[in-house]
């Protein structure tokens, strides 16, 4: 799931200009989405932990993924 989540981030650094131009925004500007996505990760992951910390691992690995599958799906 690191890998993934990892992934979600980096890969948008390269589709700066194209989101930009999608977008009729600065590339600065675009480049802002990446620092929220990160902060979101950033303060998200250890509220997440403490609300989630008496699910089995296995379990909870399994429902982040398919929401993170749904999340990507819906977005594209």
């Amino acid at each position: 799931s690191a890998f993934a989540i990892g992934t979600t981030e980096f890969i948008s650094v390269g589709l700066l200009p194209l989101i930009s131009q999608d977008l009729h925004i600065p590339v600065t500007t675009a480049g802002l989405t990446v620092s929220m996505y990160a902060l979101g990760v950033t303060f998200g992951a250890p509220v997440l932990t403490s609300l989630t910390s008496g699910m089995s691992r296995k379990t909870l690995l399994l429902w982040v993924m398919l929401i993170f599958i749904a999340g990507n799906t819906l977005a594209a």
